[in-house]
């Protein structure tokens, strides 16, 4: 029987050279690819993927061949015996700008998320994405960048160029704005509306106003991407704030994803289950609902995200600085605000963490009695001093972070940016921990739910999956020592095991090594026809 199956993959593979030469007119009875990754265990990204032992070829910037042992010769090839070879890992919630922007040509190559395996991004997060994308990807296309990168168009910025920072609801004429910018945001390539409704101004909408956006984005075939409302119970509360993205997907009719979903605070610690039943149900009844998520306990956050009531922002920094300095209304506030302390876990649960923040790495319990002060003292000194005000705080459950990571809805992102840990070890974290030690999840679901998954999620055509005709976005990586090496107190510290990358058919990582090959390529979305302007 094996010498039978291994005639049948070799005469597969026989067939598979064959159409390749025809289609493309080669004349030649061995074809020559530019690189062959040979004798790697393929894991091709397909939810009903079977691993086994074959070959990747690469011609030009697609895959040309996947299979077993390939009859084909090559510029380069790439011995993958006892290796992983996957489809490059799309990571849908990102803050890579600091990357990409940068004058420098090896940091815009983003090594922190090639090193783990990454050759796609998402940005414009969390509402945070500007609508003059043309202007976007045209420079990252003329600068050259280092990964594929698609983005959102933001109801943050949206709101803030319409309202400004006033807790109030738009006029009919300020909506009809809004409504006009995320047509441009869509018009111009991003692929849904994202929004941070946790965040001021955001978190001053109604929902009918976030409905309205996101039916703009419905008609020009968006997703709707949201940080929602509240993971605790801050405001609103975690359940209905999930309840209220659910139906503004339903009202909109939009695909509903659920960013960096997670339960803050050991109060409502076990929530998840709640959540679960209540994305089951709604895929149940037909609308299309993902998730995703990082693999820490601890969060981005800062002072006035995390603790500061909403109402004490209503007009921006120069309106909470004033009722600061207002007795009254300072005691209102720091009231709320050791509430919302007390809440997630209290001050020996946040650590401050920026880049050049004097008190990064210390948490909020050593800083204020370092300073002879209460903790909500000590954070509101930090605020009015201005400059970085981050914080991780380490306020999600173990077992809330496993429940979600099960779903065969959850995808893998990073919520990666300066000062946490995921921006350099999501995915080699979420393998080592979750995969190999706790085996809470298969490698095969790792690697489905990193890849082919999302590329199906969003709608990214001919990525996320490793089959002939695709652009070549590949991964090798080494099961024994794929791994993070850095931590909460040393945090740009790139990943290792990744042998070799490719991206769009040029190495990223060779052998081990980093390059500066910058062939990443903005991917815009093609709204559908009569939808835009004509160009």
């Amino acid at each position: 029987m094996a010498k039978r199956l291994e005639m049948v993959g070799r005469a597969s593979a026989r067939a598979l050279a064959a159409a390749w030469i025809a289609a493309a007119g080669v004349a030649s009875a061995q074809p020559v690819a530019d690189v062959l990754i040979r004798g790697g265990t393929v894991y091709d990204g397909s939810a009903t993927m079977t691993p086994y032992v074959g070959d990747v070829a690469i011609t030009g910037n697609r895959i040309s061949y996947v299979g077993p042992r390939a009859d084909v010769t090559a510029k380069r090839i790439v011995d993958a015996t006892g290796k992983i070879v996957a489809p490059g890992f799309i990571d849908p919630h990102t803050h890579a700008q600091h990357f990409l922007e940068s004058p420098d040509p090896k940091q815009r190559q983003v090594p922190a998320w090639l090193a783990q395996g990454a050759t796609t991004l998402f940005l414009g997060v969390d509402g945070r994405g500007d609508p003059g994308l043309k202007r976007i990807f045209s420079k990252f296309k003329s600068d050259g960048i280092g990964v594929n990168v698609a983005s959102y168009v933001g109801y943050g910025n949206i709101r803030e160029a319409v309202i400004g920072p006033d807790a109030r609801a738009p006029t009919a004429a300020e909506l009809a704005r809004e409504k006009a910018l995320v047509a441009q945001g869509m018009c111009e390539g991003a692929i849904g509306l994202s929004t941070g409704l946790f965040y001021v101004p955001q978190t001053y909408s109604k929902t009918d106003e976030i409905i309205a956006l996101a039916r703009e984005a419905a008609t020009r075939g968006g997703v709707y991407d949201t940080h929602t409302r509240d993971y605790s119970d801050f405001t609103v509360g975690a359940i209905a704030s999930f309840r209220e993205a659910l139906t503004i997907g339903k009202e909109a009719d939009i695909p509903v994803h659920l960013s960096h979903i997670k339960i803050i605070g050991p109060r409502l610690w076990g929530k998840s289950v709640e959540v679960i039943k209540m994305v089951d149900d709604a895929r149940a009844a037909g609308q299309k609902v993902t998730a995703s998520q990082y693999p820490y306990t601890g969060n981005g956050t800062s002072i006035t995200a995390m603790f500061v009531p909403n109402w004490a922002m209503d007009g921006g920094r120069e309106a909470l600085l004033k009722r600061l300095d207002n007795p009254e209304t300072l005691d209102r506030i720091k009231t709320e605000m050791t509430r919302n302390l007390e809440r997630t876990g209290g001050p020996n649960k946040f650590m401050f963490r920026a880049p050049g923040m004097p008190q990064t790495g210390k948490f909020m319990d050593v800083v204020a009695k370092e300073w002879g002060m209460a903790p909500v003292d000590a954070a509101i000194r930090i605020l009015k001093q201005g400059g970085s005000q981050s914080l991780i705080g380490f306020v999600m459950g173990e077992a809330d972070i496993a429940n979600y990571m099960k779903q065969p809805w959850t995808l893998t992102d990073s919520d990666g940016g300066e000062g946490h840990p995921r921006e350099y070890g999501t995915f080699p974290t979420k393998y080592r921990k979750y995969v190999v030690e706790e085996k809470v999840i298969t490698l095969p679901f790792f690697i489905r739910n990193s890849t082919g998954a999302t590329a199906d999620a969003f709608g990214i055509k001919e990525r996320g999956y490793l089959k002939a005709g695709y652009f070549a976005d590949i991964v090798v990586f080494d099961p024994e020592t794929f791994a993070p090496k850095n931590d909460f107190n040393k945090v740009a510290v790139l990943a290792e095991g990744v042998t070799d990358l490719f991206v769009n058919g040029a190495a990223a990582i060779e052998s081990g090594k980093m390059t500066v090959a910058l062939s990443g390529m903005p991917l815009p979305h093609t709204p559908p026809p009569g939808t835009c302007p004509a160009s």
